[in-house]
């Protein structure tokens, strides 16, 4: 299993904060069957994690891991918030992508979508790029308009759900977002996001259990493929997306 989302590497923002906390990680990821790891540190307002920097982190780690007779291995990547210069910045060699794939995970604040987005997604896949939209499942404006996301996709992006959305474990809400997201084809892949072994855990094989379960085992193929595809920077597979309905909200009194 591939893990294309993670905050493993130690000491860069608000994952791992030493590499005992990151040993324990990729130990706790081997149980699971995770044998790749894509570090995808924060790219914000408040972590400063450019490339030069991710690069020589993940040599690091895989040392370290190497040393340690720990069968993970770590890729490079990042989590870039939106914003309006990242191309800039990618042209600079700032910016990370996915194991130095096409494909660049994209951050949207939590309680919005910025009114660029359409445009900059747009400009992204016009450098050549493909914008993989970080858990959707967990922004309230998307929740709230999930066309958005819809228009999205269907203009060429990709996304990525969190495991332990679609486990439950950011609540009810939360996990029947995600489940819809997964049944309209409007989700590419499934990836931990996780920061710990404690409160942000891996949740991948319990995840992909409850997919299995609920929509069956091509899902769980589906995702794990595309997982392994982005890693070797070829095409993933898109179903055609669909809207989803918005339930009828009934008012009692």
């Amino acid at each position: 299993m591939i893990d294309i989302h993670c905050h493993i590497l130690p000491g860069i923002d608000d994952g791992a904060q030493s590499f005992e906390d990151s040993i324990a990680m990729a130990k706790e990821a081997s149980k699971e069957g995770i044998h790749t790891i894509i570090a995808t540190p924060h790219l914000n307002s408040q972590y400063d994690n450019r490339r030069p920097q991710i690069l020589t982190k993940v040599e690091e780690l895989n040392r370290v891991l190497q040393e340690k007779e720990i069968d993970v291995k770590i890729l490079p990547g990042q989590e870039p918030r939106i914003y309006g210069e990242i191309l800039e910045d990618f042209q600079q060699n700032q910016i990370q992508t996915l194991n130095d794939s096409s494909y660049l995970l994209i951050e949207f604040p939590s309680n919005h979508v910025p009114r660029y987005t359409e445009r900059l997604l747009f400009d992204v896949q016009i450098q050549g790029l493909i914008p993989i939209i970080v858990h959707p499942e967990r922004n309230s404006e998307l929740m709230e308009r999930p066309e958005l996301l819809y228009q999205f996709v269907e203009k060429g992006a990709l996304t990525q759900v969190t495991a332990s959305s679609v486990a439950g474990y950011f609540g009810k809400k939360i996990k029947e977002f995600s489940h819809q997201l997964i049944e309209t084809n409007l989700t590419h892949f499934i990836a931990s996001d996780a920061h710990n072994i404690t409160s942000r855990s891996f949740k991948m094989q319990e995840a992909f259990d409850l997919i299995q379960s609920k929509f069956g085992i091509d899902y769980v193929y589906l995702f794990k493929e595309n997982a392994e595809l982005v890693v070797n920077g070829e095409n993933v597979m898109r179903e055609v997306p669909e809207p989803i309905k918005k339930k009828k909200k009934f008012i009692f009194f």
